[in-house]
């Protein structure tokens, strides 16, 4: 793997200038696969030597550059070495990369390809809660909230991969005055029978019913904030009603998971905390924090100067928390509770001043740990519409995108073959939304394109689905062939060396997804990986070809088509073998 030539690189750069081969690994990066025909496998940048002190930052950094590449000495590994502007470039002996790259996939290694790296030695370790989708309660699926679902899914499976204990933890908005208007509203438009039927359907009808009412009519207002008082104050009756809306709504709620390969270990919600938030308004007065405004509310300042041009309201003048007062009594029992390492909070960009306020609040508490907690932001969807029209929630935009899929795939000739096709058209659909979503920097809105994300061709999630049902076809097809030991020196052609080096990345791609949580890279790193796969396939057959040929390129496939599944994983997505 990777790490084998890193390693030998760096023992000789330690030598040639008495470090620590340590501290070159990081500085070592593999070469990036370009159309036109490379020679190096990896290279070193000078400057990363002079910015951390290992060269000195003054001089001619050329001159630098040729007199190490000048000391460092090819041998059976490393060919040939070579200087160009500021940069190092090494290339490996081609029989010893097919060989150690392609080795672990002989040995029943597949799943672990690349994820034993020691460019992850730096990274938090330990134990991670990852919160992530938080819906409403007695609201059906939104498609708004996909975007958490899916992004915070790739950041669990992300750091579980790596070796993190995690947590996935739903923090449902089950708090609030909302469920004032939602109990007063059904005590008057509600039906028992109907909320058997379709129970989120319902819920949502007597929502939009009872708002509309209350814009004009202030007993539908007062009934409303009578409602949620007694939900505060835990009358049976009503905190009755409440944890029926709640049940309903979890329940609907794991059936879209179920479909989108999403699970959850902690089901949480603002009402675990509502109690707890008195107690932080306690503990804010103790330590100074709190003061009151001219308006009666309580805040806490947080400008540098106390000037009160960064304030943060946490109680309401009548004395009731709000949304943040209970996000920091859930980060102070989540931290008890779990004893995480790092929290990672994944919402849409509206709330990234939220979240700043947040975690200054925790450390102002003395929470030294907030250090570890962070924001993950993303942008919005524009123009995620069905036939039917505007969307509104995300089953329909799951059922549009599997029918759009059976559409497509009716018109190939293997359809036919499948057993299931209308499942398998659903875990290609959703594989489309995942791609297009997660293509750009999360913090960009997007378009939605429906045509453009369901092609064949072209980097989609589609494209993934078929190379990985392709390469699955191609292994079943020559099963008698796979070896246990195979030729590397027969995978000379560049077609084959151009797919090696980049597996040669693929630790590197996970450590830069590992740090900045975006899964571009991962992704960016697997369409490349299939248009390579696609040219290789194109040039070399394995059916007809001699014994040990076909042998050593069936390896090559089967190890691609290994890594290809992982990194789809972990986006979230679920490999079909057949489409």
């Amino acid at each position: 793997m990777a790490c084998f030539f890193r390693r030998k690189i760096a023992e000789k750069l330690g030598r040639a200038l008495q470090q620590s081969e340590d501290v070159f690994i990081p500085a070592l990066t593999a070469v990036p696969v370009l159309k036109k025909q490379q020679g190096a496998d990896f290279r070193l940048l000078i400057g990363t030597l002079r910015a951390s002190g290992i060269l000195p930052s003054s001089g001619d950094i050329q001159v630098q550059t040729e007199n190490l590449a000048t000391q460092l000495k090819q041998d059976n590994v490393v060919e040939h070495i070579s200087a160009a502007r500021g940069i190092i470039n090494f290339k490996v002996n081609r029989k010893l990369l097919a060989q150690k790259l392609l080795e672990p996939f002989g040995n029943g290694e597949n799943d672990k390809f690349g994820l034993n790296s020691e460019l992850f030695n730096t990274l938090t370790t330990g134990t991670t809660l990852v919160e992530y989708s938080s819906p409403n309660i007695a609201k059906k699926f939104h498609a708004g909230h996909l975007r958490s679902t899916i992004i915070g899914n790739f950041i669990a499976n992300l750091k579980q991969s790596l070796g993190n204990d995690v947590i996935r933890m739903n923090y449902l908005g089950d708090w609030g005055m909302q469920f004032g208007l939602l109990g007063a509203g059904f005590g008057q438009f509600g039906s028992p029978e109907k909320l058997k039927q379709n129970p989120l359907q319902h819920l949502f009808e007597v929502y939009v019913r009872v708002n509309k009412e209350a814009e004009n009519n202030e007993d539908m207002k007062q009934a409303a904030r009578d409602f949620f008082r007694q939900l505060e104050q835990h009358e049976s009756h009503v905190v009755s009603l409440w944890q029926q809306f709640r049940d309903i709504t979890v329940k609907e709620y794991q059936d879209i998971y179920e479909r989108l390969g999403v699970h959850f270990d902690v089901y949480s919600g603002e009402s675990f905390h509502q109690d707890q938030a008195q107690e932080v308004v306690q503990q804010l007065q103790s330590r100074g924090l709190l003061k009151t405004s001219e308006k009666g509310t309580g805040v806490v300042d947080l400008s540098p100067n106390r000037d009160k041009t960064n304030v943060c309201t946490v109680l309401r003048s009548d004395g009731t928390t709000l949304y943040i007062t209970r996000d920091i009594a859930a980060a102070i029992n989540r931290k008890e509770k779990y004893s995480f390492d790092e929290m990672i909070y994944v919402t849409d960009k509206s709330q990234e001043n939220h979240f700043s306020q947040l975690f200054q609040i925790l450390l102002a508490m003395g929470h030294s740990w907030a250090d570890g907690c962070r924001h993950v932001s993303f942008g919005l969807v524009q123009g995620m519409k069905t036939r039917a029209g505007e969307v509104v929630f995300l089953e329909d935009v799951l059922d549009e995108a599997r029918a759009r899929m059976l559409n497509n795939m009716s018109q190939s000739n293997t359809t036919k073959e499948l057993e299931n096709p209308e499942d398998t058209a659903e875990k290609v659909g959703i594989s489309a939304l995942i791609i297009q979503d997660f293509k750009g920097p999360l913090q960009s809105d997007y378009k939605f394109n429906w045509d453009r994300m369901l092609q064949a061709q072209g980097d989609t999630g589609v494209f993934l689905q078929y190379t990985h049902a392709r390469l699955c076809s191609l292994k079943q097809t020559n099963k008698g062939v796979e070896a246990v030991a195979f030729d590397p020196s027969l995978l000379s052609e560049q077609t084959c060396t151009a797919i090696l080096q980049h597996l040669l990345r693929y630790d590197e791609v996970l450590y830069q997804s590992a740090q900045d949580l975006q899964p571009k890279h991962l992704v960016n790193f697997l369409l490349k990986l299939c248009h390579l796969i696609a040219s290789a396939h194109r040039e070399l057959p394995v059916k007809g070809s001699p014994e040990a040929v076909a042998q050593a390129r069936l390896r090559m496939f089967s190890g691609a088509c290994s890594v290809l599944a992982n990194g789809m994983r972990i986006l979230g997505i679920t490999p079909v073998n057949k489409m």
